[in-house]
């Protein structure tokens, strides 16, 4: 078992025992998506630590969606709720680059690769994403790099 989960699994004890209801329903949710994760495709296997940061990450995306959609519903108890869960997931995430450390990142990758134009925006974003894995969404950076290449 990796440290990140065998770490989700001893948080999740803990809250149990503390009887913090949100906390214990937010890493039991979390821990299934990364046994599903583990038994998708043709044989199961242990994920590895970035792997289940990746699983962590989308968790914590649907979060972020779900209490918009509530938001625009006018539910705003459960976008509440929603909010509450991502700031949990939140703490097993590596800090979020900003988006200023995002533009200096994309600037670089540009100045690398020498791209001129949208037709290029894949070459700066493999330059940019191992760069940045983990620390912003792909959505945040893709912004950055067409804002980039658009100047």
């Amino acid at each position: 078992m990796t440290d990140l989960k065998s770490t989700l699994r001893s948080n999740l004890t803990d809250a149990i025992r503390a009887r913090d209801q949100l906390r214990s329903n937010t890493l039991r949710m979390t821990i299934a998506a990364i046994g599903n994760a583990e038994v998708a495709g043709k044989e199961a296997k242990t994920l590895t630590d970035d792997e289940v940061l990746q699983v962590i990450t989308k968790e914590a995306k649907k979060r972020r969606e779900s209490a918009e959609a509530y938001d625009g519903a006018g539910r705003t108890e459960l976008a509440d709720t929603e909010r509450a869960e991502l700031e949990i997931l939140e703490t097993y995430l590596p800090k979020q680059l900003s988006d200023e450390e995002i533009e200096a990142i994309v600037t670089d990758a540009v100045a690398e690769t020498g791209a001129s134009g949208m037709g290029q925006m894949g070459q700066v974003m493999k330059v940019v994403q191992p760069k940045i894995a983990g620390q912003a969404e792909g959505g945040r950076v893709a912004a950055a790099v067409k804002r980039a290449l658009s100047v």
